[in-house]
């Protein structure tokens, strides 16, 4: 997935993959998934998607900033 956010552009597929966090099984309407990227610059993004019945009930990008990527990742560990 790619997005672009205040000009510049966040890419999964050109990003390297730090954590993915998977939250039930796939199937399931309540499930989800949070991929955290870095890209070549050093900008960080959380790719989210889900089930229906969700948090993240459609794919999405949303950038972050370095001491927030740490935190998500100290939260997921």
């Amino acid at each position: 997935m790619q997005k672009t956010i205040c000009k510049k552009v966040y890419d999964t597929a050109t990003s390297e993959l730090v954590k993915k966090v998977t939250v039930g099984e796939y199937g399931n309407p309540e499930g989800y998934e949070e991929s955290l990227y870095k890209t070549e610059s050093g900008n960080f993004f959380l790719y989210t998607n889900g089930g229906a019945s969700s948090k993240y009930p459609k794919e999405d990008i949303v950038r972050m900033g370095a001491d927030k990527a740490k935190a998500w990742l100290k939260d997921h560990e």
